[in-house]
């Protein structure tokens, strides 16, 4: 079976799109890699309208990539903060090359916003793709992909 006779109906990127596919869900998640959890503070630093990133932060809680966890300031009412979930930090190797991509391609003369270096030996990281089997850093020549078990053919 080719790629062009499978039906794309159960294709796993077009469903992860329908959860995480459009900018803002992307820069939401960006943030709260890095530490941002309160509606306030996503709203100053990304800077969409509260209505979308209501929206958004609702989308991302049901689908279980963010849960909401209460606080109260004094004086004020209780508010939740969105924290990620295991399903969430799971995407943080996707961000990671979409930003690894970005320093390639879109930054011209100025520096990345982050500079992300392993802990132990402060070397720069970067997202590779590798077999099960740990084999050294694998590009598309080095793969042969083929429809998967439930694969369907195009209607």
């Amino acid at each position: 079976m080719e790629w062009l006779e499978a039906s794309t109906e159960n294709c796993p990127v077009q469903r992860t799109l329908d959860v995480i596919g459009d900018r803002w869900t992307l820069l939401i998640l960006r943030d709260a890699v890095n530490g941002v959890r309160r509606f306030d503070d996503f709203h100053r630093h990304i800077g969409l309208s509260e209505a979308v990133l209501s929206n958004r932060l609702r989308k991302l809680t049901s689908a279980g990539i963010l849960r909401t966890v209460p606080y109260q300031e004094p004086g004020s009412r209780s508010r939740n903060e969105y924290r990620l979930t295991r399903k969430g930090w799971d995407l943080w190797p996707v961000l990671m090359a979409l930003g690894q991509w970005g320093e390639a391609y879109t930054l011209g003369t100025t520096g990345p916003v982050l500079d992300v270096h392993h802990t132990d030996c402060g070397a720069p990281v970067r997202v590779v793709v590798e077999c099960t089997a740990e084999h050294a850093t694998l590009t598309p020549r080095d793969v042969t992909a083929r429809p998967g078990p439930d694969a369907r053919l195009r209607s």
